[in-house]
């Protein structure tokens, strides 16, 4: 992961401290400052976050050529 100050950084702390998470993932695609992703996660649910993104990747899958 990138270190210091995404693309959409501002807006993601700023949804992150409006929704009192302890993390947030951004994907943006052709957003007004271009493809970007931003992550702020809490260092104690950092480690689950690959299989849980996972997941997500699976499901998406599992859905293709299916209306979402």
């Amino acid at each position: 992961m990138a270190a210091g100050p995404g693309k959409y950084d501002d807006e993601v702390t700023a949804l992150r401290e409006k929704l009192q998470a302890d993390g947030i993932i951004l994907v943006v695609f052709g957003g007004i400052k271009g493809h970007s992703y931003c992550a702020q996660i809490d260092a104690r649910i950092l480690n689950t976050t690959p299989a849980w993104l996972r997941e997500i990747a699976d499901s998406i899958e599992k859905s293709e050529g299916r209306q979402v």
